[in-house]
């Protein structure tokens, strides 16, 4: 199936020199993409690939001409998981400075692909960066990309999919498939590969079991705040060390988290993050999961718009000491733009809502509400805090 991730190459190759920058979770397609999109594939997995990029710049050359990339014409060659090599931030750079004229690169990685300007060893304007995610319910609905509407037009999701997508999460493998039996073998071996392997070759943690001990805790917390001192206490670990930890579950895709936004906001909450699972499919409570799942997706859809040049999107959520909360708000270039609160059934709009929407003027305030039949409502309206189906809310983000 075609992604939207797909029309992303598309656009970025036909109008940019810069390498295109995949990262994102395991199984979320990248592979796919990477080969679909080049004239050849070169995975770091491969040893033949492993060591010519260790050999030099003209041994690569080499394997991608006999791969394909010979000829008349700007050619695309992928490097997969080209993270997993130490020193390959310096490797693309000096490939592109040499090829960039005859050659476009697609690289991706598994994890974080975090480039920083360093003195000398700066990549600054030689890649665009692109966060792949597993799929949501506009990418089933449309993989074009948006333009100056940046929220998409209400479609309908047919309730198979939409049942498919609840029941198994993004991931495209085990959503396709539609099996419980294959989604709990999928599941459990994509988390001894991200746990064990991904976080042994990648890191320097040599206690790899508290680690997975602190990931089976953080399961079952998805959408509450991160107490690092009381995580510490359950997992036999200092504060400093749970801390790193979670940075680490965060840098494999394991889990994100989002920050209290407090500009303008009498008593909030200004350092406690919220953590999120990538996968609501494995979440059992009803309420976590859909949570969590409005949460992904919002996550998608700022990454995406940022990605794409539209602006300078982020994700939050809203606390007071009085214990008023929203679930989410979103800013676009630092201003707040839309309020979202996920509820199950519950179809009373929220006092916290009608309260921070007033309170940080806010343009668009809903209510998420899981239960709520598909409904033509286009949320770039919704100026006062209104209720809104889940289907139709989330089919107009990315």
């Amino acid at each position: 199936m075609k992604r939207m991730y797909d029309t992303m190459c598309e656009m970025h190759f036909a109008n940019y020199r810069q390498m295109f920058f995949m990262s994102g979770p395991r199984q979320t397609g990248k592979t796919t993409i990477a080969k679909a999109h080049s004239n050849a594939y070169l995975s770091w997995d491969d040893e033949s690939v492993r060591y010519a990029i260790m050999s030099g710049q003209q041994q690569v050359k080499e394997l991608c001409d006999k791969a394909g990339v010979a000829g008349e014409g700007r050619k695309i060659v992928a490097f997969d998981e080209i993270h997993k090599y130490v020193r390959w931030k310096n490797f693309l750079k000096g490939f592109f400075d040499i090829h960039e004229s005859e050659l476009g690169i697609i690289a991706t990685g598994s994890a974080k692909m975090d480039v920083y300007k360093r003195g000398g060893d700066s990549m600054m304007g030689r890649y665009f960066p692109y966060r792949i995610h597993p799929l949501s319910v506009a990418e089933l609905l449309d993989v074009g990309l948006p333009g100056e509407r940046i929220l998409k037009m209400p479609r309908k999701i047919d309730d198979d999919s939409w049942e498919a997508l609840w029941r198994f999460g993004g991931f495209p493998e085990p959503l396709l498939r539609n099996s419980q039996a294959f989604s709990n073998r999928w599941n459990s071996l994509r988390r001894e590969q991200l746990l064990r392997t991904d976080a042994r070759d990648l890191t320097r943690i040599e206690d790899l079991d508290r680690l997975i001990m602190l990931s089976e805790v953080l399961s079952n917390r998805s959408g509450e705040m991160l107490n690092y001192s009381a995580l510490g206490n359950e997992v036999r670990a200092d504060e400093k060390t749970v801390k790193n930890w979670v940075s680490v579950l965060k840098h494999l895709f394991y889990g994100f988290e989002i920050k209290p936004w407090f500009k303008n906001v009498e008593n909030s909450l200004r350092k406690t993050p919220k953590w999120y699972l990538r996968d609501w499919g494995t979440i059992g409570d009803e309420g976590k999961r859909f949570e969590t799942m409005v949460a992904c997706h919002l996550l998608k859809a700022v990454e995406a718009w940022t990605d794409l040049g539209l602006g300078d999107f982020e994700l939050f959520y809203l606390r007071d000491k009085r214990k008023r909360e929203v679930d989410f708000l979103v800013s676009r270039d630092g201003v707040p733009w839309f309020l979202a609160e996920a509820k199950n059934g519950d179809r009373k709009v929220s006092d916290s809502l009608q309260y921070f929407q007033k309170t940080i003027g806010a343009q668009i305030a809903v209510q998420v509400v899981k239960e709520l039949p598909y409904c033509e409502m286009d949320i770039s309206q919704a100026t006062d805090p209104v209720c809104v189906s889940a289907r139709t809310f989330l089919s107009q983000l990315a």
